[in-house]
């Protein structure tokens, strides 16, 4: 079979064997990947990655020891857990320190015309959502982490900075759950995306507020990003780190202390929540795919996706 291969800050195409089922696990199908940032990052050097990226997808089930997964398709948790641990027995092995992660840390990715996953990472996906829109629910669920993390009165604003894949996302499940949520972007057609579902935007043209906001999600995507969100926060403010960036970040500490800000790392999140907010439409996620290729074009995927304005593209098998 065909997969897609990052070596030395390069993509190609490679055939590899088609990967064997152990014990536990499902053989799948892919029928939809999604190329997002931390992808790109993986092709920077980020985690200084060798292997096949991907971990948004969508396949069939082709064989497994569940009866119920067969034909049926599926999306996958990204944390391969070892199922034992303090932290795995409080339902968080997206913490164990065993862990693998799919397509970023010791577990080949869903870029792949066949991919294995554990049964129990796997979530059936409902009839009635295409898998053009299915695609986008581990990134939705990574929006969603944000409502676990924290308890946020009703009453606040918040503030969401970036208008890239994360960012859009952030803002619409923050409005779905009834926050008053003003997004901060650079591209009023990105910003569009999240105004058609209600979320109030605004288009960064000189200076961002200061000290104004209880809450700050930052989803740049950039190394100044944090820097920024931190001044936006109030006194005893939070600011939220949804960017994963190659190298290191500067960040001048003073007003963190000074302002008692608190910073929350937010990574990976529950798969129930997000299928629930697919499935009603509240977020609009189909305005967000720029364009569709084939697998074995990968290589052009990837240099498409990294061009400044382009959002969501999607993977397909040949």
């Amino acid at each position: 079979m065909i997969a897609v291969h990052i070596e030395k800050r390069r993509t190609s195409i490679i055939r590899v064997p088609k990967p064997r089922r152990p014990a536990g696990y499902s053989l799948i199908r892919l029928l939809c990947g999604g190329i997002c940032n931390t992808d790109l990052e993986l092709l920077r050097g980020y985690y200084d990655f060798s292997g096949t990226p991907g971990h948004e997808f969508v396949g069939e089930v082709v064989a497994s020891e569940d009866r119920r997964l067969p034909g049926r398709r599926v999306v996958g948790e990204i944390n391969l857990a070892c199922g034992k641990c303090q932290w795995c027995k409080r339902n968080l092995g997206r913490h164990c320190p065993t862990r693998k992660v799919l397509g970023i840390a010791g577990h080949a990715g869903a870029f792949r015309e066949y991919l294995t996953l554990p049964d129990h990472n796997l979530h059936v996906v409902p009839d009635d959502i295409p898998t053009s829109i299915a695609v986008f629910t581990e990134p939705v669920a990574a929006a969603c982490e944000i409502l676990d993390q924290a308890v946020i009165p009703k009453s606040e604003n918040i503030a969401v900075l970036g208008d890239g894949k994360l960012g859009l996302l952030v803002s619409q499940v923050l409005h779905a759950a009834g926050y008053s949520v003003l997004q901060f972007g650079h591209h009023r057609e990105k910003l569009r995306i999240a105004e058609k579902q209600g979320v109030v935007t605004e288009l960064v043209r000189n200076n961002l507020p200061v000290a104004e906001f209880g809450y700050v999600v930052e989803a740049t995507g950039t190394r100044g990003g944090l820097q920024t969100a931190v001044r936006m926060a109030r006194p005893r403010g939070t600011v939220f780190i949804k960017s994963t960036v190659h190298g290191s970040v500067a960040v001048d500490t003073a007003p963190v202390v000074v302002n008692e800000i608190t910073l929350v790392g937010s990574r990976c999140g529950r798969f129930e929540p997000a299928i629930h907010l697919l499935r009603s439409g509240a977020i609009n996620v189909a305005d967000m795919v720029s364009n569709e290729w084939p697998l074995s074009k990968a290589s052009d995927a990837f240099a498409r996706a990294d061009k400044s304005g382009v959002l969501k593209i999607l993977l397909r098998p040949d």
